[in-house]
């Protein structure tokens, strides 16, 4: 066997898999290193680290600045858990719902009956 086969031979290829999961919900702390994200009402929420690397985009795929992520504001995270953390990888920052106010108008009616003699 020649030196080039034998490096060849030695040679093993490493696959690794990345698995990237999304979770969505309202910001409830965003802090220095993590972004506490809550699903809904009852949900424990959910605390997903960030770095630089961790983009920010709107719901259009449009880059925006980390400052428009704050509490309140409706999030999807995508993330990769690493160790026994969940890493985000991109944020992307949705429109709040706004609840339009709805006119609510009360009728009263009442009616008296009397009796003439």
């Amino acid at each position: 066997m020649s030196l080039a086969a034998a490096d060849f031979a030695a040679a093993q290829t490493v696959v690794r898999e990345t698995v990237t999961t999304s979770s969505a919900g309202t910001v409830s702390e965003f802090s220095p290193d993590t972004i506490v994200v809550r699903s809904g009402a009852t949900a424990v929420p959910a605390t997903y680290y960030y770095s630089r690397t961790t983009n920010y985009v709107d719901e259009n795929g449009v880059p925006v600045q980390v400052q428009t992520v704050r509490t309140g504001v409706p999030v999807t995270i995508y993330y990769r858990h690493v160790g026994n953390r969940n890493v985000a990888t991109k944020v992307v920052v949705r429109k709040p719902v706004v609840a339009v106010p709805v006119e609510t108008t009360t009728t009263t009616t009442t009616t008296t009956t009397t009796t003439e003699r």
